[in-house]
């Protein structure tokens, strides 16, 4: 080539030293930031895969601070109820106590009915004071709403533990297919004709609170037997009846989980020449009721329904529901847009979910077949230790039942839903977070190679650069 005033080399030289320079500044931004992509020049398209993900991650974060305090609101209300059940528990230990009155003085039964009297105030108490930032938790506050009234003479208790993602109102209808029955002995012993006992009579009587052996002096009356046998229906759930001179056992509760058995262990025959014989158990009968068309085996009374989201419990009413022919019908609507806690579970809104936290007051704790509420134990209640202590055992027991279905229901909710969801929503947020860093992060060995490969490159061209500047050198001597 030859010497001319353009010195195309040095322009040349001039670019790859300009190019390499820019390269150069664009690693010392990715080192320095952090990130590959810091402009849309640097990457569009992974520009937008990487925004994408960024707010997918931000949506995923959002969630996990929902799910975690969900968690500590749910803590709260378990723990509550904690306290509750131990206090049924206490109360459940002082009925027990007065119910064997013969070594107990009128203090003592007295002492323990003060004593449940504030056991029941400090579960109210606890039910009205149990909060979350605010938010009342045991009181009904956070109750599934209807739409309209249930008849309550027929559906007692009824407890809505969650309802479905659809935004309309679910009508239910509960119709009674096979009745649920009590264990019974039928006529047992005949005292026709005031007919008395001819001799002692002693008696095993078997239920399903246990077996507890009777002493019946000799002529004693059908009336005086009932009696004997329902002082001690407190230790057998089994209690005598009086038809027509004729005594019939029965359990004092419905389902197959109930049973009446008679042994005679001595005695057993009368002045006018019956006799009264042993009587093997016999069981009760668990019914079936249909819920908007789908069978339900019942618990006794109690019924429990899940389906499409919905959950709920309650007791059917042995009388007002028609159950001795298996006929009778109620319904009531579930409101998908009042009452309740309802929860965001993941990032969107088909995955919130609703629980319904019913009042645990303990004006509405028992119910069902034990025959009276909590409350009713109180002192001059229909229920108190002076006046029914086998009623008031199951009444304490049906409410701890209560209790522990609704401990049940939220520890299932905060294990099932809120806790995976938190599990879920950790291992998304790092599988974001890993292709985010695939696309976005620097890889800063790849970089600092590269800033030095750049570094050789731009000392290498500004070296250059000055031999080929000295052409212009070269011509001016040839003309000096």
């Amino acid at each position: 080539m030859g010497l001319t005033v353009t010195n195309t080399n040095a322009m040349n030289l001039l670019n790859i030293v300009n190019s390499t320079s820019t390269k150069q500044s664009n690693t010392l931004t990715q080192l320095s930031t952090g990130y590959k992509i810091n402009r849309g020049a640097d990457n569009p398209a992974g520009l937008i895969a990487m925004k994408s993900l960024e707010a997918e991650l931000t949506a995923v974060t959002a969630a996990i601070d929902n799910n975690q305090r969900s968690n500590a609101m749910l803590a709260v209300a378990d723990n509550s109820i904690n306290e509750v059940s131990s206090l049924l528990g206490e109360i459940e230990t002082l009925v027990m106590a007065s119910a064997s009155d013969a070594g107990l003085s009128a203090g003592e039964k007295a002492a323990n009915q003060a004593q449940i009297d504030q056991a029941l105030a400090s579960i109210d108490r606890i039910v009205n004071t149990t909060n979350f930032n605010g938010k009342r938790l045991l009181d009904g506050t956070q109750a599934i709403a209807l739409t309209d009234t249930v008849d309550r003479t027929k559906v007692d208790g009824l407890r809505i533990y969650s309802r479905g993602t659809q935004t309309t109102d679910t009508q239910i209808t509960v119709a009674v297919k096979v009745a649920s029955e009590v264990a019974s002995t039928g006529a047992w012993g005949d005292f026709t004709g005031s007919d008395t006992l001819d001799g002692n009579m002693k008696l095993e009587i078997t239920g399903a609170l246990g077996t507890k052996v009777i002493e019946i002096a000799s002529g004693s009356s059908a009336t005086d037997v009932q009696a004997a046998i329902n002082a001690v229906k407190i230790h057998t759930g089994v209690s005598a009846s009086v038809n027509s001179e004729q005594v019939s056992l029965a359990s004092s509760g419905y389902g197959s989980s109930e049973f009446v058995g008679v042994n005679v262990l001595e005695g057993g025959s009368t002045a006018g020449g019956n006799t009264i014989t042993h009587h093997e158990r016999t069981y009760g009968q668990d019914g079936t009721v249909l819920i908007n068309g789908q069978a339900v085996t019942t618990d006794g009374l109690d019924v429990y329904y899940n389906s499409a989201g919905i959950s709920f419990g309650f007791s059917m009413d042995a009388d007002n529901l028609n159950l001795a022919n298996g006929t009778g019908s109620v319904s009531f609507t579930i409101d998908h847009n009042r009452g309740g806690a309802t929860f965001q579970l993941g990032t969107d809104a088909s995955t919130r979910a609703t629980l319904g936290i019913d009042s645990l007051a303990t004006h509405m704790l028992g119910g069902g077949d034990s025959g009276g509420m909590l409350d009713e134990l109180k002192s001059g209640g229909a229920f108190d230790l002076e006046t029914d202590t086998a009623s008031a055992l199951k009444i304490v027991k049906k409410a701890m039942s209560d209790v522990a279905t609704a401990q049940g229901r939220i520890g299932a909710f905060q294990k099932f839903n809120v806790q995976t969801s938190i599990n879920t929503l950790n291992t998304s947020k790092t599988s974001l977070s890993e292709a985010k860093s695939v696309i976005a992060d620097t890889d800063f060995a790849v970089a600092t190679a590269e800033l030095n490969r750049q570094s050789v490159l731009l000392n290498a061209g500004i070296s250059l650069l000055g031999l080929a500047n000295q052409q212009a050198s070269q011509i001016l001597s040839l003309l000096g």
